[in-house]
């Protein structure tokens, strides 16, 4: 099959800068057999293509590359399209008004359980999180587990709790807490980071599923936001093992990315599924490792080197100790590696940073694993210094500006708070960054993140840290050629050049040449994956 996609506006993401982007926008793109064959002239691709084209017409929209996710939780994503949705509660009573209608509507008996996601404290009437009392409204026999929006954060009702052997005598798991009452004794049902596990795995066993619909629903969301490749960022042996079903039964149509999860037997999958290292099988294949160093910082577990604000002294704290996280980082650079750290909060970065300096001189060598840390809400200047030195690429929640911005100025100060995310100081300082919206946690939506990039607005309207607004054309390297670096794919993905995948997202308007207020506003007309439309908005078509 060729193809040639014609009169549009056709933005290669070559060019090294805006202006000579526009200035040599090709007339057309030549496609054989799902890759790039040619990039020029409408006339000169017609006549090389010969017989047996299919022109696809642009009718003036734009075409580029298709956008990349260098971060987020595909496994989680897809369980989630079968959770209760919290995300429109503004109260307590919303809560307990969608739980009951979730139940009722699938007919939820004692022997299943409700997962919900999507709730956030921040934006409660109450501002605090729904404790057993609150969730024991709905039922006192069915176990219900809600997941706070960062996913780091958890209520629970009484019976879920005791499924999860939660009680007075329980103590705080590494990593996490169990919310206690007055007493100082009984579980309240709020949980923080790590004590989720001790409930996850029981709920989920009870959920009801439908696979083929939760990987179908799953990736439709990505295609719908112009992705074809997406990450599974902290994957556990039972979620590698779902992942390779769904690519030996051809289900997977995206490629995606897997990071196992080096607490959580990461090794065991590695050298169990080695094969698929940095090796696409049927869509699927690992990357590296993947550790969690803390927490959240709209929900003040992400781990901090000053105090948050109006709280003492108490800064977060961190999910392993510095000894745990050398030796795992070790690992991972003896057997040349990748790693991915989660770092939130600062003192994480200098605990991440720290242990990857400490074990590469370890193995005396520096290698081009590129490692990435996950978020940089609050890391230093002196950090991403650091950073550069080691190749470390900056994978940035821009997000944050928008959905929690006000909130870290209150968390932060005013210094800090406008340091959030700060994608202009990392550019300057030379590291490779790229977006992510850390899905479920916010939509896979990267037109969105380049948005807040370029402007740097919080929900109440107010710029946070105008001295980190980047151009819109660094906003799109981002979410294309930086993360298909990220990837090690760098020269198969993330432009529009001869001999790579025609990967292609077509939208409404060109992101460069909008005003920068209208990037959230670009629509998504077709998502196209190695020459074949997956997404097709015009038609409502989804592969």
């Amino acid at each position: 099959m060729k193809e040639i996609f014609f009169n549009g506006n056709i933005i290669t993401m070559e060019e090294p800068d805006v202006e000579s982007a526009k200035r040599n926008t090709p007339e057309a793109v030549l496609v054989e057999g799902g890759i790039i064959k040619r990039v020029g002239a409408l006339k000169e691709l017609t006549a090389a293509a010969g017989r047996g084209v299919k022109y696809y017409d642009l009718n003036g929209r734009c075409l580029m590359p298709s956008f990349i996710d260098s971060h987020s939780h595909y496994v989680m994503n897809a369980q989630m399209s079968m959770c209760a949705d919290l995300s429109g509660c503004n109260s307590f009573e919303d809560i307990v008004e969608s739980l009951t209608q979730y139940i009722k509507k699938n007919n939820i008996k004692e022997k299943h359980a409700v997962l919900g996601f999507g709730y956030d404290h921040n934006f409660l009437a109450e501002e605090k999180h729904p404790d057993k009392s609150i969730l024991d409204k709905v039922s006192k026999t069915i176990p219900i587990f809600i997941l706070h929006v960062s996913a780091h954060l958890a209520c629970a009702n009484s019976v879920a709790l005791k499924l999860g052997n939660i009680n007075s005598e329980t103590s705080d798991p590494a990593g996490g807490h169990i919310g206690r009452l007055e007493d100082g004794k009984e579980p309240s049902g709020y949980l923080e980071e790590s004590a989720l596990m001790l409930i996850q795995k029981a709920i989920a066993a009870r959920v009801k599923r439908d696979i083929k619909k939760i990987v179908k629903d799953a990736q439709t969301i990505y295609l719908q936001h112009g992705i074809t490749t997406v990450q599974d960022g902290a994957t556990d042996m039972q979620g590698f093992r779902l992942l390779k079903i769904f690519s030996m039964l051809h289900l997977l149509k995206l490629d995606v990315v897997a990071y196992p999860l080096m607490t959580a037997g990461g090794c065991d999958v590695m050298h169990k599924y080695g094969d698929t290292y940095q090796n696409y099988c049927s869509h699927l294949k690992i990357g590296g490792y993947k550790l969690v160093l803390d927490g959240s910082p709209q929900g003040k577990t992400a781990w901090l080197s000053r105090p948050y604000e109006n709280s003492g002294d108490y800064r977060g704290y961190e999910w392993l100790p510095d000894e745990e996280v050398e030796k795992n980082i070790r690992i991972a650079l003896d057997e040349g590696k990748q790693i991915l750290a989660h770092c939130n909060g600062d003192a994480a970065s200098e605990q991440f940073l720290n242990a990857y300096e400490q074990a590469s001189a370890a193995i005396n060598r520096k290698q081009d694993v590129r490692p990435v840390m996950i978020h940089c809400q609050t890391v230093r200047n002196d950090q991403i210094d650091r950073m550069a030195e080691w190749g470390m690429i900056a994978s940035v929640f821009v997000g944050h500006v928008w959905f929690w911005g006000d909130v870290h100025m209150r968390n932060f100060g005013v210094e800090r708070g406008n340091h959030i995310s700060p994608v202009q100081d990392v550019i300057k300082r030379g590291v490779v960054v790229n977006f992510h919206q850390d899905t479920p946690v916010t939509k896979p939506d990267m037109l969105h993140s380049v948005w807040c990039a370029a402007n740097r607005i919080s929900r109440s309207g107010k710029v946070i840290g105008e001295e980190q607004k980047i151009s819109v054309y660094d906003g799109l390297k981002a979410i294309t050629v930086n993360a298909a670096y990220q990837y090690f794919e760098e020269k198969e993905k993330g432009s529009i050049k001869e001999g790579k995948k025609a990967d292609f997202v077509v939208l409404d308007r060109s992101p460069l040449e909008v005003e920068r207020m209208e990037l959230k506003n670009i629509k998504v007309i077709k998502t196209i994956k190695n020459g074949k439309v997956l997404y097709d908005a015009e038609t409502t078509h989804s592969f």
